[in-house]
């Protein structure tokens, strides 16, 4: 395709993707900051230790992990990794196949994790929950659960 086949987004699109984008990476790098401030750990760990947590016997295959959380397999094998060196998580054999590596949650992790989620809640609440009406959150998700079904079709 070239330059002049490109179809060019116009002043209305430019100011919604725009708006959008910057938004994103704003509550992204505000939420890290106050994941590693107040608890020494990246919203990306965070993510994973509550994946985890939600996971049935607190363990997941590190591919189904990666592939939930939109990982590459090589940022989820480095997150693991310096997660296992903080004891927060365990990394073993497939207990069903033996071929792939799972993740577990540890005590430690758990503990890491309550203690870091109502400062997180407390910040998704600040940033975003309690600055918009309950019809624009419902808005919000429809919106988001209608692109994330079409991205990862």
């Amino acid at each position: 395709m070239t330059v002049a086949e490109v179809p060019w987004l116009t002043d209305e699109e430019q100011a919604t993707w725009r708006a959008f984008s910057t938004v994103s990476r704003l509550v992204e790098g505000a939420l890290d900051r106050q994941l590693v401030r107040d608890s020494g750990m990246s919203h990306a760990h965070y993510s994973i230790l509550v994946a985890l947590s939600e996971s049935e016997g607190e363990t997941a295959r590190m591919g189904d992990l990666a592939d939930f959380l939109q990982f590459s397999p090589s940022r989820m094998s480095h997150a693991v990794r310096r997660m296992e060196e903080a004891g927060w998580i365990e990394r073993r054999r497939c207990s069903s196949d033996g071929r792939g590596q799972e993740a577990m949650l540890t005590p430690r992790g758990r503990e890491t994790l309550e203690r870091a989620a109502p400062g997180h809640v407390r910040e998704v609440r600040r940033l975003f929950v309690d600055q918009i009406e309950p019809e624009e959150r419902d808005q919000i998700r429809r919106i988001s659960e209608m692109l994330l079904t079409r991205m990862v079709e």
